[in-house]
């Protein structure tokens, strides 16, 4: 509810929305929500509070006219613009008139709760093809937003270590002596990773960013994934190594056990976005941002409908950031095969269980040769991409990025046919080199079940026809000595048995 000051500014609005219908209203701890028809306004509160001051007409004017301009960046149709409430002579109120400032509201076009990401979530709506919309449009919006090297950086996250610290501790969440440990992996982590976070700062990776984006600050509007609701009063919240923000949304999967999209929106933001010398920091960065959802969720069980459940979600984050913040070996999984075997849908099942979270990076030649040739992923390239020199890069590229993403501590599966020898043997090597543990799957099935596969592909960055397939299959690929599994298989026992493969000591050195 908006506060005793505001109570005519409240009455006010709920008559300008009543000939669209009942008239809803939301509030948060800084903002109350009118809702009617297909239209929002949305009032902050007179509040002020360490990180914000909505005390005074001006001030929340100001602040409703930043959501508007920072919310455009991602949601231009979500956002319909600002309207000023004045008082006229005669003392009634009236939108953008002639008389004193009173208030502002922010007026929004209004969509279905059910189109949230997080609703949508819940109810099993949320698929990969929003999820891979979704990583293209965060990658497209961090690309253009505008750096900062005055935020960021080691210092930021100190701070941030110690603003979550005291926050667990007053909400009453854990224990003395859990907090203490907790605070502590979380310093031992940010000392490991002080250079790499300055470095970024350094070289443009912290940009002014969402600050909040979780999947209840994404919507599918008019059938587009859409992100709303940016922080607009703090510009040290907002402004933030990318891969920070990425990771609010990454930890929110994360926490619904969606583990194959959280480990979809990593791989496709990163097949758009150069983020990979980063990628080792994103388990340190999704446990700070599980930390925050911990303390805020724990603050609002006094006032919520079922306190015991709240504080069990708020420490279920907790433990969330625990367990990200364990450490795990870097290692690398190659997957070959013939055209039609399988071996990017066994990747994808693979790879959301295979190292830290959010899974391990995927490094499909289909796509990389996409992008040598400035294409996107379902566009069709002519016969010459497809020449053996072409093919040759093709492969030195993707060992070049299975070798930034080991060097990072993360793992990664090279996803290919490596029909040649001496490409398994490259891609081994890779791994050899780093000292760090290879494990190498060979898919195998009958002619006809390939063919029949290639030919039922959809929207598909393969370009294989069935004449490929059978060229490759008139080659003889030499000695096969990686592990060789039987692709007919149903795609649950596939994954099993790599995943095992993977965690057999022996398999992991395997060439």
């Amino acid at each position: 509810m908006l506060p005793e000051s505001q109570i005519d500014v409240a009455q006010f609005l709920t008559r300008a929305l009543a000939g669209d219908g009942t008239v809803e209203r939301v509030s948060t701890h800084i903002s109350s929500l009118f809702l009617a028809g297909d239209r929002v306004l949305k009032c902050k509160r007179a509040v002020r509070f360490p990180y914000l001051d909505f005390s005074t007409p001006e001030l929340r004017l100001a602040a409703c006219q930043a959501e508007v301009a920072l919310n455009r960046r991602t949601a231009p149709a979500l956002y319909c613009g600002v309207r000023r409430i004045t008082r006229e002579p005669g003392g009634a109120l009236t939108f953008d008139g002639s008389g004193a400032l009173v208030d502002a509201v922010v007026e929004m076009r209004r969509f279905p709760e059910a189109d949230l990401f997080d609703a949508m979530a819940r109810s099993g709506r949320l698929g990969p093809t929003h999820i891979a919309d979704l990583a293209h449009r965060i990658a497209a919006f961090h690309a253009d937003a505008a750096i900062s090297r005055d935020h960021g950086g080691t210092a930021a996250i100190a701070k941030l270590i110690a603003m979550n610290d005291a926050a667990l501790r007053n909400a009453g969440l854990v224990p003395e002596a859990e907090a203490q440990a907790l605070s502590a992996r979380f310093r031992a982590a940010l000392e490991r990773h002080a250079t790499l976070l300055d470095a970024r700062r350094a070289a443009g990776k912290v940009r002014r960013c969402h600050g909040a984006l979780t999947l209840r600050n994404i919507c599918l509007f008019e059938g587009v994934p859409t992100p709303f609701d940016c922080i607009e009063f703090s510009e040290d919240i907002a402004t933030t190594d990318v891969l920070y923000d990425l990771a609010f949304v990454l930890m929110d999967l994360w926490h619904r056990a969606r583990f194959d999209l959280a480990n979809l929106l990593f791989n496709r933001y990163l097949d758009e976005a150069d983020e990979t010398d980063g990628i080792g920091l994103l388990p340190f960065l999704m446990a700070l941002r599980a930390v925050i959802r911990a303390h805020v969720t724990g603050a609002q069980a006094a006032d919520a409908p079922d306190p015991t459940a709240t504080i069990a979600e708020a420490r279920a984050y907790i433990d969330l950031a625990d367990s990200l913040l364990a450490e795990a070996p870097a290692r690398l999984l190659a997957i070959g095969g013939f055209s039609g075997s399988g071996k990017s849908s066994v990747a994808a099942s693979v790879a959301p269980g295979l190292g830290r979270a959010p899974g391990a990076r995927i490094l499909a030649s289909d796509r990389i040769r996409k992008r040598l040739h400035g294409a996107d992923a379902l566009t069709r390239l002519p016969p010459a991409a497809y020449e053996p020199a072409v093919s040759a890069q093709v492969y030195a590229a993707l060992r070049r990025e299975a070798r930034r993403v080991l060097a990072a501590g993360h793992c990664a599966v090279a996803d290919a046919v490596f029909d040649r020898p001496d490409a398994r043997a490259a891609i081994a090597a890779a791994a050899e080199e780093l000292g760090i543990g290879f494990c190498g799957i060979w898919l195998e099935a009958p002619a006809a079940t390939l063919a029949r596969r290639v030919e039922g592909r959809t929207n598909d960055p393969s370009d294989a026809t069935v004449a490929v397939l059978s060229g490759q299959l008139a080659r003889d690929p030499g000695a096969i000595v990686w592990h060789r599994l039987d692709a007919g298989q149903p795609l649950d026992a596939l994954r099993d048995a790599v995943h095992a493969l993977c965690d057999d000591g022996r398999a992991r050195v395997r060439r």
